[in-house]
């Protein structure tokens, strides 16, 4: 069980079947997304990473909004120099490579920084109240943490180029049909729907989620034939494991497997 250590910028429930919810909580900041908060995410999900008990993480910021942006404020406050040095980047590469399913319940404004957040997440949530954009250009600047990469290999070349060099805002229909999110509900709802399916993630082979995870994200670094070879690899490892081996002895027996990860 993770420990209860308080934190400044986010909430940390208990693990509830499987599953860890951080919420973002800088309400008078619409939960701009300073050093501290990431700070704060990547040291949970650091401690998840080690907890058994742990199979999936949701990352949320409440039914009216989920993040609007960078602390302006904080970044106001770095010149060339300063930006270099920023620590930013380890914080978001730790949470691109945090191996277990992340689901983000994104409701309201998913902006800048929030957005990117949202795309380093594996399966997005959204309430039909979402809006979501990178509207970075407005204050003569461009996304610095994915907005620009992951955006582009998700809508595609036109509309990647609509919303970072326009920053205008898409809403959550547009969002679905482009790629972005993959279901939208009610926003009282989205964080329910989060919860539902991780507990349905977290009762598969940890092993197996693991390295499903992994050759998806693969596909963005390599070309297909190597991703192919890659997935074969990946599929055949998965037959030395006891977990296999139960799936496939439940499922001749028709019952629910009992994995455990081995």
């Amino acid at each position: 069980m993770i420990n209860n250590t308080s934190y400044e910028d986010i909430l940390v429930s208990q693990v509830d079947d499987g599953v860890l919810t951080i919420t973002l909580s800088r309400p008078k900041s619409y939960n701009s997304l300073r050093n501290n908060t990431l700070q704060e995410i990547v040291n949970k999900l650091t401690k998840a990473e080690d907890d058994n008990e742990i199979k999936v993480v949701i990352i949320t910021g409440g039914e009216k909004i989920f993040a609007a942006g960078a602390d302006i404020k904080e970044m106001a406050q770095l010149n060339v120099v300063g930006l270099l040095n920023d620590i930013r980047p380890v914080f978001w590469r730790n949470i691109m490579n945090f191996s277990k399913p992340i689901i983000a319940a994104v409701n309201g404004f998913a902006l800048g920084a929030g957005c990117e957040l949202m795309m380093h997440c594996d399966i997005v949530i959204a309430g039909d109240n979402a809006q979501i954009g990178q509207p970075e250009i407005n204050l003569g600047i461009m996304p610095g943490a994915g907005g620009t990469q992951r955006l582009l290999r998700t809508v595609g070349k036109s509309m990647a180029m609509q919303m970072v060099l326009s920053g205008e805002f898409i809403n959550a229909e547009q969002a679905k049909t482009f790629g972005l999110i993959s279901e939208i509900t009610l926003p009282e709802l989205s964080y329910h729907r989060a919860l539902k399916l991780a507990k349905v993630i977290a009762k598969k082979s940890p092993i197996a989620v693991r390295i499903a995870k992994e050759s998806i994200l693969s596909a963005y670094e390599t070309t297909l034939e190597a991703g192919l070879a890659s997935e074969r690899k990946a599929f055949t490892l998965l037959a030395a494991t006891e977990d296999r081996a139960e799936g496939i002895t439940a499922f001749m027996e028709k019952r629910q497997p009992m994995f455990k990860g081995r």
